[in-house]
């Protein structure tokens, strides 16, 4: 993960979190639905790892938004 781009990380790991706060999923079910481990869906979502497009593409089916909804980034 380059860390030119950690602010844009720390944004889409908040809105993953939202959005599956939103959907009543904790990490742990998120994670079991995408087929990864907790710590690492802990891990997108404190920004300390990159994400895959694969698992990204996931959480957008699972939780049921566009990607341009996760990389909408409010102020």
């Amino acid at each position: 993960m380059d860390k030119q781009y950690s602010a844009q990380y720390k944004n889409l790991g908040l809105n993953i979190s939202f959005y599956r706060k939103s959907r009543g999923y904790t990490q742990m079910e998120l994670a079991e639905l995408l087929n990864i481990d907790r710590s690492h869906m802990s891990a997108i979502e404190l920004a300390t790892v990159g994400v895959s497009l694969d698992v990204l593409f996931r959480l957008c089916e699972v939780l049921e938004v566009s990607p341009k909804e996760l990389f909408d980034f409010r102020s």
